[in-house]
């Protein structure tokens, strides 16, 4: 496969990254020497994401539902995301990179908040590949945090009832700036959304792949493009 020969890119990409426990346990591997592997994975198709001419990539890296997993697992996750916290700043200033992390930040320790906000503040002028990575992150959630702020609004009389459509209620999303997502990649082999971007993917086009996250490659990545490249998105039509 040759990346120059594709069209129809996505403009935005979502990925929920699945399989890294079962990637370790297949080579006889504790689950957290899955998740490792699986976090250099996520550097290598942010590159290679930018390079296709995704301009947007969202990654599922701890769902609200993940702090019910085994206390050490969860530290090491915790721990993957404080390294990368800590390097990120360098490695999106010299990648032209824009970082947010979506998500109820809320639920994280101070130290990570602290880590976030910096970085966030830091890359927000770079103009390459927009880089979104979901922590404590449940759409369910998201989507009560924005009726909550919403109604706040209302009723502080900034906002009126007349006025609220998709557009508006959209912008109170962990996403508000940031476009739906045009294709969802799940690794692993499993079919299910998983509490993932339930609101913005009303319209995105699906693919699933048994292959397991650690082993997800560019040219994995360039496969589920070419089958969004393939599909035919007539909104609104039935046939």
């Amino acid at each position: 496969m040759v990346e120059n020969k594709l069209n129809n890119i996505p403009t935005h990409v979502a990925i929920i990254l699945d399989g890294n426990g079962r990637w370790a346990k297949k080579r006889l591997m504790p689950r957290n020497y899955g998740h490792s592997q699986g976090s250099k994975v996520v550097e290598k198709i942010c590159e290679d994401a930018y390079n296709i001419g995704i301009k947007y990539l969202t990654v599922y890296a701890f769902s609200t539902e993940n702090w019910k997993r085994p206390k050490d697992e969860v530290d090491a996750l915790m721990k993957l995301l404080n390294n990368y916290l800590d390097t990120s700043i360098k490695t999106s200033k010299k990648n032209n990179m824009r970082v947010r992390i979506i998500g109820d930040k809320s639920g994280l320790s101070d130290g990570i908040q602290t880590k976030i906000k910096a970085l966030e503040e830091a890359s927000k002028e770079n103009r390459g590949l927009n880089f979104q990575v979901a922590i404590n992150y449940g759409s369910r959630d998201e989507i009560i945090r924005a009726v909550k702020a919403l109604s706040q609004d209302l009723k502080e009389d900034r906002l009126a009832v007349e006025d609220i459509d998709e557009g508006v209620f959209s912008r109170y999303l962990d996403t508000g700036d940031i476009p739906d997502p045009d294709l969802m990649i799940r690794t692993s082999g499993e079919q299910r959304l998983s509490n993932f971007l339930l609101w913005q993917q009303a319209y995105t086009e699906f693919y699933f792949t048994d292959v397991l996250w650690p082993d997800f490659t560019k040219d994995e990545l360039i496969k589920a493009v070419e089958y969004y490249s393939e599909r035919k998105r007539n909104f609104g039509a039935i046939s």
